[in-house]
Protein backbone atom coordinates (compact mmCIF):
# COMPACT_ATOMS: atom_id res chain seq x y z
CA UNK A 1 0.00 0.00 0.00
CA UNK A 2 1.18 3.39 -0.85
CA UNK A 3 2.55 5.43 1.99
CA UNK A 4 -0.21 8.95 2.35
CA UNK A 5 1.50 12.04 1.44
CA UNK A 6 1.79 14.67 4.54
CA UNK A 7 -0.39 17.93 4.39
CA UNK A 8 0.02 20.10 7.30
CA UNK A 9 -2.11 23.02 8.01
CA UNK A 10 -0.98 25.63 10.95
CA UNK A 11 -1.55 29.54 11.78
CA UNK A 12 1.38 32.57 10.63
CA UNK A 13 1.29 35.83 11.80
CA UNK A 14 1.57 38.91 10.32
CA UNK A 15 2.34 38.77 6.37
CA UNK A 16 2.30 40.88 3.16
CA UNK A 17 -1.02 41.22 1.37
CA UNK A 18 -1.75 37.72 -0.26
CA UNK A 19 -1.24 38.75 -3.56
CA UNK A 20 2.14 40.07 -3.22
CA UNK A 21 2.67 36.41 -1.59
CA UNK A 22 2.43 34.67 -5.09
CA UNK A 23 6.40 34.01 -6.33
CA UNK A 24 5.64 33.36 -10.03
CA UNK A 25 3.36 34.29 -12.89
CA UNK A 26 0.96 31.26 -12.56
CA UNK A 27 -0.77 31.93 -9.86
CA UNK A 28 -3.68 30.50 -7.99
CA UNK A 29 -6.01 32.91 -6.42
CA UNK A 30 -9.29 34.09 -4.91
CA UNK A 31 -8.82 37.30 -2.74
CA UNK A 32 -11.96 40.24 -2.06
CA UNK A 33 -10.65 43.28 -0.34
CA UNK A 34 -7.59 41.48 1.98
CA UNK A 35 -9.18 38.29 2.61
CA UNK A 36 -9.30 34.82 0.54
CA UNK A 37 -6.36 32.36 -0.47
CA UNK A 38 -3.89 32.00 -2.95
CA UNK A 39 -1.69 29.67 -3.65
CA UNK A 40 1.46 28.35 -6.05
CA UNK A 41 3.21 24.98 -7.75
CA UNK A 42 1.17 22.19 -8.64
CA UNK A 43 0.32 18.64 -6.45
CA UNK A 44 -2.03 17.27 -9.04
CA UNK A 45 -4.18 18.76 -11.82
CA UNK A 46 -6.32 17.04 -14.40
CA UNK A 47 -9.17 18.49 -16.88
CA UNK A 48 -12.81 17.42 -16.90
CA UNK A 49 -15.43 18.41 -19.62
CA UNK A 50 -19.43 16.60 -20.74
CA UNK A 51 -22.23 16.76 -18.99
CA UNK A 52 -21.32 15.11 -15.74
CA UNK A 53 -18.42 17.22 -15.47
CA UNK A 54 -19.08 18.39 -11.66
CA UNK A 55 -19.44 14.60 -10.44
CA UNK A 56 -16.35 13.93 -12.22
CA UNK A 57 -14.89 16.74 -10.87
CA UNK A 58 -15.87 15.43 -7.42
CA UNK A 59 -14.94 11.89 -7.63
CA UNK A 60 -11.54 13.47 -8.49
CA UNK A 61 -10.76 15.00 -5.79
CA UNK A 62 -12.09 12.26 -3.49
CA UNK A 63 -9.52 10.02 -4.86
CA UNK A 64 -6.81 12.52 -4.29
CA UNK A 65 -8.02 13.33 -0.63
CA UNK A 66 -7.83 9.41 0.30
CA UNK A 67 -3.96 9.94 -0.20
CA UNK A 68 -3.21 12.48 1.75
CA UNK A 69 -2.44 12.44 5.55
CA UNK A 70 -3.99 15.71 7.21
CA UNK A 71 -2.89 18.12 10.19
CA UNK A 72 -4.77 20.68 10.49
CA UNK A 73 -4.51 22.67 14.01
CA UNK A 74 -6.46 25.68 12.62
CA UNK A 75 -9.36 24.36 11.10
CA UNK A 76 -12.55 26.46 8.96
CA UNK A 77 -13.24 26.47 5.56
CA UNK A 78 -10.10 27.06 3.33
CA UNK A 79 -8.23 25.23 5.98
CA UNK A 80 -6.47 21.80 5.02
CA UNK A 81 -6.11 21.24 1.28
CA UNK A 82 -8.03 22.67 -1.04
CA UNK A 83 -8.92 22.52 -4.78
CA UNK A 84 -9.13 25.48 -7.06
CA UNK A 85 -11.57 25.27 -9.76
CA UNK A 86 -12.78 26.70 -12.97
CA UNK A 87 -15.35 25.07 -14.90
CA UNK A 88 -16.36 25.77 -18.15
CA UNK A 89 -19.49 27.62 -19.58
CA UNK A 90 -20.23 24.96 -21.41
CA UNK A 91 -20.17 21.03 -20.86
CA UNK A 92 -18.16 20.49 -24.06
CA UNK A 93 -15.55 22.84 -23.12
CA UNK A 94 -12.62 21.80 -20.58
CA UNK A 95 -12.70 22.70 -17.01
CA UNK A 96 -9.49 22.83 -15.23
CA UNK A 97 -9.00 21.59 -11.20
CA UNK A 98 -5.53 22.06 -9.57
CA UNK A 99 -4.40 21.31 -6.37
CA UNK A 100 -1.39 24.19 -5.40
CA UNK A 101 1.30 22.24 -3.33
CA UNK A 102 1.54 26.17 -1.02
CA UNK A 103 -1.84 27.78 0.18
CA UNK A 104 -1.83 30.81 2.65
CA UNK A 105 -5.11 31.96 3.79
CA UNK A 106 -6.68 35.33 5.54
CA UNK A 107 -9.91 35.74 7.01
CA UNK A 108 -10.51 37.90 9.95
CA UNK A 109 -7.40 38.22 11.79
CA UNK A 110 -6.47 34.50 11.32
CA UNK A 111 -4.22 33.77 8.63
CA UNK A 112 -2.52 30.29 8.17
CA UNK A 113 -0.83 28.12 5.33
CA UNK A 114 -0.85 24.84 4.19
CA UNK A 115 1.96 23.15 2.20
CA UNK A 116 1.63 19.20 0.67
CA UNK A 117 4.81 17.16 1.04
CA UNK A 118 7.47 15.80 4.36
CA UNK A 119 9.24 19.00 3.03
CA UNK A 120 9.61 21.99 6.06
CA UNK A 121 7.35 24.90 6.50
CA UNK A 122 7.57 26.87 3.22
CA UNK A 123 9.58 30.61 3.60
CA UNK A 124 7.34 33.47 2.73
CA UNK A 125 8.43 36.17 0.33
CA UNK A 126 9.47 39.40 3.50
CA UNK A 127 9.03 41.97 0.32
CA UNK A 128 6.97 43.00 -2.71
CA UNK A 129 8.34 41.32 -5.62
CA UNK A 130 8.58 44.16 -8.36
CA UNK A 131 6.39 42.82 -11.51
CA UNK A 132 6.79 44.35 -15.17
CA UNK A 133 3.41 45.74 -16.41
CA UNK A 134 1.96 43.99 -19.17
CA UNK A 135 0.99 47.05 -22.19
CA UNK A 136 -1.64 45.17 -24.73
CA UNK A 137 -2.24 45.94 -28.02
CA UNK A 138 -5.65 45.54 -28.74
CA UNK A 139 -7.17 44.08 -32.35
CA UNK A 140 -9.26 46.01 -33.85
CA UNK A 141 -11.97 44.19 -36.31
CA UNK A 142 -14.44 47.46 -37.76
CA UNK A 143 -16.79 44.42 -38.28
CA UNK A 144 -17.14 43.17 -34.89
CA UNK A 145 -19.55 45.77 -33.59
CA UNK A 146 -21.93 45.69 -36.32
CA UNK A 147 -22.03 41.95 -36.22
CA UNK A 148 -22.38 42.05 -32.56
CA UNK A 149 -25.22 44.17 -32.66
CA UNK A 150 -26.83 42.13 -35.30
CA UNK A 151 -26.81 39.02 -33.12
CA UNK A 152 -28.12 41.25 -30.37
CA UNK A 153 -31.33 42.41 -32.64
CA UNK A 154 -31.72 38.25 -33.69
CA UNK A 155 -32.22 37.40 -29.75
CA UNK A 156 -34.68 40.47 -29.23
CA UNK A 157 -36.83 39.54 -32.19
CA UNK A 158 -36.88 35.88 -30.90
CA UNK A 159 -37.87 37.08 -27.28
CA UNK A 160 -40.07 39.00 -28.85
CA UNK A 161 -41.61 36.59 -30.77
CA UNK A 162 -42.05 34.42 -27.27
CA UNK A 163 -39.22 32.15 -28.30
CA UNK A 164 -37.96 32.54 -24.74
CA UNK A 165 -37.91 35.52 -21.98
CA UNK A 166 -33.68 36.49 -22.01
CA UNK A 167 -30.92 35.54 -23.13
CA UNK A 168 -27.11 36.53 -22.65
CA UNK A 169 -25.17 36.97 -25.41
CA UNK A 170 -21.15 37.01 -24.90
CA UNK A 171 -18.11 38.99 -26.99
CA UNK A 172 -14.77 38.70 -26.73
CA UNK A 173 -11.71 40.81 -27.72
CA UNK A 174 -7.93 39.70 -28.07
CA UNK A 175 -4.81 41.95 -27.21
CA UNK A 176 -0.87 41.03 -27.54
CA UNK A 177 2.39 42.19 -25.51
CA UNK A 178 5.58 42.19 -26.60
CA UNK A 179 5.94 39.95 -23.18
CA UNK A 180 4.53 37.21 -21.43
CA UNK A 181 1.64 38.31 -19.88
CA UNK A 182 1.81 38.00 -15.79
CA UNK A 183 -1.36 37.24 -14.14
CA UNK A 184 0.17 38.90 -10.76
CA UNK A 185 0.73 42.45 -12.08
CA UNK A 186 -3.25 42.13 -13.50
CA UNK A 187 -4.47 40.89 -9.87
CA UNK A 188 -2.39 43.39 -8.03
CA UNK A 189 -4.10 46.65 -10.30
CA UNK A 190 -7.87 44.56 -10.30
CA UNK A 191 -6.93 44.82 -6.29
CA UNK A 192 -6.72 48.03 -5.95
CA UNK A 193 -9.47 49.54 -8.43
CA UNK A 194 -11.92 46.81 -7.52
CA UNK A 195 -11.77 45.80 -3.96
CA UNK A 196 -15.38 44.25 -3.70
CA UNK A 197 -15.08 42.12 -6.63
CA UNK A 198 -13.54 38.68 -5.76
CA UNK A 199 -10.32 38.41 -7.74
CA UNK A 200 -9.18 35.02 -8.79
CA UNK A 201 -6.74 33.38 -11.16
CA UNK A 202 -6.41 29.42 -12.16
CA UNK A 203 -4.51 28.39 -14.62
CA UNK A 204 -4.02 31.32 -17.21
CA UNK A 205 -8.22 32.81 -16.32
CA UNK A 206 -7.49 35.77 -14.83
CA UNK A 207 -10.44 38.41 -13.67
CA UNK A 208 -12.53 40.37 -10.77
CA UNK A 209 -16.18 39.10 -10.60
CA UNK A 210 -18.25 41.07 -8.92
CA UNK A 211 -21.18 38.08 -8.78
CA UNK A 212 -20.29 35.12 -6.22
CA UNK A 213 -22.47 32.13 -8.01
CA UNK A 214 -22.18 29.65 -4.87
CA UNK A 215 -20.59 30.36 -0.85
CA UNK A 216 -21.17 27.31 0.96
CA UNK A 217 -20.16 27.20 4.52
CA UNK A 218 -21.36 25.02 7.85
CA UNK A 219 -24.51 24.00 5.95
CA UNK A 220 -25.35 28.08 5.05
CA UNK A 221 -25.84 28.68 0.75
CA UNK A 222 -25.31 32.29 -0.19
CA UNK A 223 -25.34 33.69 -3.33
CA UNK A 224 -24.81 36.84 -5.40
CA UNK A 225 -27.37 37.67 -7.95
CA UNK A 226 -26.17 40.74 -10.36
CA UNK A 227 -28.33 41.18 -13.73
CA UNK A 228 -29.33 44.76 -15.17
CA UNK A 229 -26.23 47.57 -15.52
CA UNK A 230 -25.53 51.30 -15.83
CA UNK A 231 -22.46 52.88 -16.72
CA UNK A 232 -21.06 55.00 -14.41
CA UNK A 233 -20.02 59.02 -15.08
CA UNK A 234 -17.78 59.69 -12.50
CA UNK A 235 -19.88 62.77 -11.19
CA UNK A 236 -21.17 61.38 -8.18
CA UNK A 237 -24.80 63.15 -8.44
CA UNK A 238 -25.45 61.98 -12.08
CA UNK A 239 -24.46 58.17 -11.02
CA UNK A 240 -26.79 58.88 -7.84
CA UNK A 241 -29.41 59.96 -10.77
CA UNK A 242 -28.59 57.03 -12.83
CA UNK A 243 -28.75 54.57 -10.05
CA UNK A 244 -32.31 55.56 -9.24
CA UNK A 245 -33.07 55.12 -12.86
CA UNK A 246 -31.66 51.65 -12.89
CA UNK A 247 -33.51 50.86 -10.02
CA UNK A 248 -36.82 51.91 -11.63
CA UNK A 249 -35.85 50.43 -14.90
CA UNK A 250 -38.54 48.25 -16.13
CA UNK A 251 -36.17 46.33 -18.57
CA UNK A 252 -33.40 45.85 -15.87
CA UNK A 253 -35.78 44.45 -13.41
CA UNK A 254 -37.37 42.11 -15.57
CA UNK A 255 -33.59 40.75 -16.36
CA UNK A 256 -32.78 40.90 -12.77
CA UNK A 257 -35.94 39.02 -11.61
CA UNK A 258 -35.30 36.16 -13.92
CA UNK A 259 -31.70 36.03 -13.13
CA UNK A 260 -32.88 35.58 -9.21
CA UNK A 261 -35.65 33.07 -9.83
CA UNK A 262 -32.78 30.66 -11.52
CA UNK A 263 -30.89 30.79 -8.80
CA UNK A 264 -33.57 30.52 -5.99
CA UNK A 265 -35.31 27.52 -7.63
CA UNK A 266 -32.17 25.68 -8.55
CA UNK A 267 -31.10 26.22 -4.73
CA UNK A 268 -34.99 24.89 -3.27
CA UNK A 269 -34.27 21.73 -3.53
CA UNK A 270 -31.36 21.38 -0.79
CA UNK A 271 -32.91 23.98 1.69
CA UNK A 272 -35.25 24.07 4.69
CA UNK A 273 -35.68 27.90 4.23
CA UNK A 274 -34.83 30.40 1.40
CA UNK A 275 -34.45 34.34 2.17
CA UNK A 276 -34.68 36.36 -1.17
CA UNK A 277 -35.42 40.09 -0.73
CA UNK A 278 -38.46 41.76 -1.96
CA UNK A 279 -36.13 44.15 -4.52
CA UNK A 280 -32.63 44.27 -5.14
CA UNK A 281 -29.95 46.58 -4.32
CA UNK A 282 -27.88 48.81 -6.48
CA UNK A 283 -24.24 47.34 -5.80
CA UNK A 284 -21.73 50.60 -7.26
CA UNK A 285 -18.48 49.44 -8.81
CA UNK A 286 -15.56 51.85 -10.09
CA UNK A 287 -16.78 51.70 -13.85
CA UNK A 288 -20.76 50.10 -13.38
CA UNK A 289 -23.77 50.19 -11.65
CA UNK A 290 -25.44 46.71 -10.85
CA UNK A 291 -29.06 45.47 -10.19
CA UNK A 292 -27.82 42.77 -6.82
CA UNK A 293 -30.24 40.23 -4.69
CA UNK A 294 -28.23 37.96 -2.27
CA UNK A 295 -29.98 35.00 -1.58
CA UNK A 296 -29.56 32.40 1.22
CA UNK A 297 -30.32 29.20 2.32
CA UNK A 298 -30.16 26.87 5.04
CA UNK A 299 -29.39 23.43 3.67
CA UNK A 300 -31.21 20.58 5.00
CA UNK A 301 -29.64 18.36 7.53
CA UNK A 302 -31.93 15.47 6.01
CA UNK A 303 -29.74 15.29 2.87
CA UNK A 304 -26.57 13.05 2.88
CA UNK A 305 -23.31 14.19 0.20
CA UNK A 306 -24.91 17.33 -0.31
CA UNK A 307 -21.71 20.01 -1.31
CA UNK A 308 -20.03 22.28 -3.03
CA UNK A 309 -20.44 20.16 -6.70
CA UNK A 310 -24.22 19.20 -6.01
CA UNK A 311 -25.38 22.42 -5.82
CA UNK A 312 -23.02 24.37 -8.71
CA UNK A 313 -24.58 21.04 -10.65
CA UNK A 314 -28.17 22.87 -10.33
CA UNK A 315 -26.96 26.34 -10.23
CA UNK A 316 -25.15 26.74 -13.32
CA UNK A 317 -25.74 28.19 -15.89
CA UNK A 318 -27.93 30.86 -13.78
CA UNK A 319 -30.14 33.07 -15.93
CA UNK A 320 -27.78 35.97 -15.37
CA UNK A 321 -25.09 34.06 -17.90
CA UNK A 322 -27.23 31.68 -19.52
CA UNK A 323 -30.63 32.96 -19.75
CA UNK A 324 -34.61 32.11 -19.17
CA UNK A 325 -35.77 29.09 -19.99
CA UNK A 326 -32.23 27.51 -19.48
CA UNK A 327 -32.36 25.21 -22.17
CA UNK A 328 -33.52 27.54 -25.16
CA UNK A 329 -30.95 30.43 -24.13
CA UNK A 330 -28.27 27.60 -24.26
CA UNK A 331 -29.61 26.87 -27.62
CA UNK A 332 -29.93 30.10 -28.85
CA UNK A 333 -26.55 31.03 -27.53
CA UNK A 334 -25.16 28.17 -29.61
CA UNK A 335 -26.88 28.98 -32.90
CA UNK A 336 -25.82 33.14 -32.92
CA UNK A 337 -23.24 33.44 -30.39
CA UNK A 338 -20.35 32.48 -33.19
CA UNK A 339 -17.41 31.84 -30.38
CA UNK A 340 -16.28 29.57 -27.45
CA UNK A 341 -16.67 30.76 -24.11
CA UNK A 342 -13.92 28.84 -23.01
CA UNK A 343 -14.31 28.86 -18.81
CA UNK A 344 -15.55 32.39 -19.01
CA UNK A 345 -19.00 32.48 -17.23
CA UNK A 346 -18.08 29.24 -15.72
CA UNK A 347 -17.80 28.56 -11.75
CA UNK A 348 -14.30 29.53 -10.89
CA UNK A 349 -12.88 29.27 -7.08
CA UNK A 350 -12.16 26.61 -4.58
CA UNK A 351 -13.54 23.74 -2.80
CA UNK A 352 -11.99 22.74 0.49
CA UNK A 353 -11.83 18.94 2.11
CA UNK A 354 -15.17 18.97 3.59
CA UNK A 355 -17.11 20.01 -0.20
CA UNK A 356 -17.74 23.52 1.26
CA UNK A 357 -16.08 26.56 -0.91
CA UNK A 358 -16.61 29.96 -2.37
CA UNK A 359 -16.94 30.12 -6.12
CA UNK A 360 -18.09 33.30 -8.24
CA UNK A 361 -19.18 33.50 -11.86
CA UNK A 362 -16.08 34.08 -14.29
CA UNK A 363 -16.83 37.48 -15.18
CA UNK A 364 -14.44 40.67 -16.03
CA UNK A 365 -12.03 38.17 -17.19
CA UNK A 366 -9.28 37.19 -19.44
CA UNK A 367 -7.65 34.32 -20.78
CA UNK A 368 -4.04 34.41 -20.92
CA UNK A 369 -1.58 32.22 -23.65
CA UNK A 370 1.57 33.46 -23.26
CA UNK A 371 1.85 37.13 -25.04
CA UNK A 372 -1.45 37.24 -25.82
CA UNK A 373 -5.10 37.20 -23.58
CA UNK A 374 -8.58 37.50 -24.66
CA UNK A 375 -10.62 39.32 -22.86
CA UNK A 376 -14.67 38.34 -22.39
CA UNK A 377 -18.12 40.81 -21.44
CA UNK A 378 -21.66 39.67 -21.57
CA UNK A 379 -25.36 41.47 -21.78
CA UNK A 380 -28.55 40.23 -20.80
CA UNK A 381 -31.16 40.54 -23.92
CA UNK A 382 -34.54 41.05 -23.22
CA UNK A 383 -37.58 42.49 -24.71
CA UNK A 384 -37.24 45.54 -24.23
CA UNK A 385 -33.37 45.54 -25.31
CA UNK A 386 -31.89 48.05 -27.41
CA UNK A 387 -28.44 46.86 -29.95
CA UNK A 388 -26.52 50.06 -29.60
CA UNK A 389 -26.99 50.27 -25.53
CA UNK A 390 -26.28 46.48 -25.46
CA UNK A 391 -22.56 46.96 -27.23
CA UNK A 392 -22.03 50.19 -24.90
CA UNK A 393 -23.03 48.35 -21.69
CA UNK A 394 -20.49 45.41 -22.96
CA UNK A 395 -17.54 47.99 -23.74
CA UNK A 396 -18.43 49.06 -20.06
CA UNK A 397 -17.57 45.34 -18.89
CA UNK A 398 -14.41 45.51 -21.05
CA UNK A 399 -13.12 48.17 -19.19
CA UNK A 400 -11.39 46.46 -15.97
CA UNK A 401 -9.40 44.19 -17.90
CA UNK A 402 -8.55 46.89 -20.52
CA UNK A 403 -7.42 48.85 -17.63
CA UNK A 404 -5.73 46.33 -15.77
CA UNK A 405 -3.40 45.85 -19.27
CA UNK A 406 -2.62 49.39 -20.18
CA UNK A 407 0.31 50.90 -18.32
Amino acid sequence: MASLTPVTTTRIGEHLPLLDLLPDAQPFAWVRNSEGIVGWGVHATTTVSGPHRFADARHWWQKQLETFAVTNTVHGNGTGPVLFSSFSFSPDDVSVLVIPKVIVGKKGDKSWITWIGSEPQPVLNSQTPQLSDSAVEWQVNETSDELWKSRVQTAIDRIQADALDKVVLARDAVGTSKFTIDARAILRTLAAEYPSTWKFSISGLVGATPELLLRLTRGMITSRVLAGTISKTGDDDRDLALAASLARSSKDLEEHEYAVRSVADAIEPFCTSINVPESPFVLHLANVMHLATDVTGALAETLAHVDAFTILEQLHPSAAVCGTPRPKAAALISEIEAMSRGRYAGPVGWIDAAGDGELGIALRCGQINGDSIRIFAGCGIVAGSDPVKELAESEAKFVPMRSALVK
